[in-house]
Order: C-alpha cells, then structure tokens, then sequence
C-alpha cells in the first residue's frame, strides 16, 4: 500500500468518526512525500471537504514554496508603496497590508505615521475608528480603557 493510498484510506475513516491526533500527524508528515498530482487529488476529494485541518495541511503541503513569501513581500515594501497596494481593494492583500500599517502606525512616529492615517481615514470605518483610537490613546494615555466604576472594585 503506497502512502497516498494509506492516507486517503484514513481520510474516508475519520471522515466519519474524526481524526485521531496520532492518525492525523502520521498522515500529515507522510504528506510531502506525495506527488504534486496526489496532493491536488486529496485537496479536492469529498473525504476532505469538511476536514479543515487536513485540508489546510494538504494546501500547506502542495504551496510550501509559496506561503509565507506574501507576507515577507508586504513586510519589505516601503510605506509609500504599501498604501498604494492598500488603496486596490482588488489586490487580495488588504487584510495583511492592514496590520502591517497598523504595526507601522504604532512604532513610527514621523511623516509615515501620518501617511497610514490618511489612508486609513480615507478606508472604511473600522479603519477609521482605529485611527481615532490610536489618538485617544495618545492624547489620554491607556488608562482610559480600564476605567470602572468605584461601586464596581
């Protein structure tokens, strides 16, 4: 019995008991010894459909040279170019190119702090609102977010 037919034998099995931890890692570490080929098969076999942690580890397996460069690329890119790929709302990466600013935002103190916050005033609300947070914050300190009641010590 090859790998790829071990794996997929214990797929159909726990697809209806759920995975056993040690069954779930043994497969999961047999999965890069499988082909490009058998790889896709598994992703979108209807064993593997609902199966979110095994499907995520197949996707991880097939695009092991991709993942994490997305996010290497964001981190390198200048704040200029950053909010221009923020402002294409098309570009997939609006989500990662957010907390990216966010973290830029609250280290920087310069004119790129300033840049991120008309980007993020020119955004959606939630970007707006944590923009004016991020003021208040300064302007009052932290403080103001653990203010209670004295009845309530």
């Amino acid at each position: 019995m090859t790998d790829y037919e071990y794996i997929l034998q214990q797929v159909k099995l726990f697809h209806f008991k759920g995975w056993e931890d040690g069954e779930l890692r043994k497969c999961v570490d047999m999965l890069p010894g499988l082909s490009r080929q058998e790889l896709t098969s598994l992703y979108f076999s209807k064993w593997v459909k609902e199966d979110r942690k095994f499907r995520d580890a197949v996707f991880n397996a097939l695009f092991a040279d991709k993942v994490g460069k997305r996010e290497e690329r964001i981190k390198n890119m200048d704040t200029d170019a950053l909010i221009e790929e923020f402002k294409d709302k098309k570009s997939g990466n609006v989500a990662l190119i957010r907390k990216e600013m966010r973290e830029r935002y609250k280290a920087n103190k310069g004119f790129d702090r300033s840049k991120i916050a008309t980007a993020f005033n020119a955004s959606i609300k939630m970007d707006q609102q944590w923009v004016k947070s991020q003021v208040r914050k300064e302007r009052y300190g932290d403080s103001g977010n653990n203010w209670k009641p004295s009845w309530r010590k």
